[in-house]
């Protein structure tokens, strides 16, 4: 029997900090059924992101929040279960941005299909997606790694983090990750082919990092901010590049920050060293779309980048999922199976 009644999560309340299960809400609803130039989506993936956070806030950003009661968003994999647009059939995959509910509707203009034989469909919410882009378009682009140039990234056991330190070291430069764990960084070191993994958790983190980068650093992709960031100032070379893609460490603070302005000692930095620190949204470089997928499907078919994903079974759990990701307790490109 067909089923008429669908799930969904939705903001139930703004956070302070930490999100926490409070903030969220199941709910049950009938299926909508689709209009003209419309399509019937049954969600198979769902893509769980740190940008997600963000959205939970009221505070000005890039994008509108997410309005309390609103179904919380993100990227999908979805099959086409009805549609009343041409060139999409049912049983048809897709990539969409139907967010954190088992059914939806969608504009099929809006909408691209997956080939399921040519990669698994799971890699169209990394690898193959918006973290694998943003991490070719902000590296390439800003950082732009030259050979012999010392590369680092936080964040190194991540979608993005992973990728751009791959891509580093595909454009000859050395590949320095950042990361928490020992299990982490040993698999960072032999399944990326980073050429140093320093922990996060290190108690001598700074000088883990300055024996790794005795050249001192060329390119910082930053993704977390905090106290790597810290570690991480000190041995930026002149003319060092910083593509700052996320501050993952800051997304739960709420109030002033503590400790005393160093907002002079970094302007002096940039000035006397002419550093470039350039904040990016991966959509602002959607003209290089079609050279990121055709560059990046060769490397993973060459082996020259290898990627982890880190599956969860259940729309009920993204909540709980997704708390573990702003704390870093994923392994891999966190995707919600439903």
């Amino acid at each position: 029997m067909t089923p008429t009644q669908m799930q969904r999560i939705v903001l139930a309340a703004r956070p302070t900090g930490r999100p926490d299960h409070s903030h969220f809400r199941l709910e049950t609803a009938p299926i909508p059924t689709p209009g003209e130039g419309q399509l019937l989506l049954k969600t198979l993936y769902l893509s769980l992101d740190p940008y997600m956070r963000g959205r939970m806030s009221a505070a000005k950003s890039y994008s509108a929040p997410v309005e309390i009661g609103q179904v919380m968003e993100g990227g999908t994999v979805s099959e086409v279960l009805e549609s009343r647009y041409p060139g999409l059939n049912p049983g048809d995959v897709v990539l969409s941005f139907s967010g954190w509910q088992s059914h939806a509707l969608a504009d099929g203009a809006q909408l691209r299909k997956l080939d399921p034989q040519a990669a698994p469909v799971t890699t169209a919410l990394g690898v193959l997606g918006m973290p694998g882009f943003t991490a070719y378009a902000g590296l390439l682009t800003i950082g732009q790694p030259k050979p012999g140039e010392t590369v680092v990234v936080a964040a190194a056991s991540g979608p993005v983090g992973s990728a751009v330190g791959q891509i580093a070291r595909i454009k000859g430069a050395r590949a320095v990750g950042i990361a928490g764990g020992p299990e982490k960084c040993a698999y960072i070191r032999e399944n990326f082919g980073f050429d140093a993994v320093i922990d996060h958790r290190a108690p001598d983190l700074a000088e883990q990092l300055a024996a790794a980068c005795p050249d001192g650093i060329d390119v910082y992709f930053e993704n977390v901010g905090g106290k790597v960031w810290d570690a991480v100032f000190p041995l930026l070379n002149g003319f060092a590049r910083i593509p700052v893609c996320g501050l993952i460490a800051q997304y739960n603070a709420s109030g002033d920050f503590e400790g005393p302005d160093r907002l002079p000692v970094l302007m002096r930095q940039v000035l006397t060293k002419s550093l470039l620190i350039r904040g990016f949204i991966q959509r602002e470089f959607a003209a290089q779309r079609p050279d990121f997928e055709r560059e990046m499907a060769g490397w993973i078919a060459s082996g020259a980048v290898r990627y982890k994903e880190d599956i969860v079974t259940g729309l009920e759990n993204a909540p709980e999922a997704f708390m573990g990701l702003l704390e870093g307790r994923n392994f891999g490109k966190l995707v919600v199976k439903l």
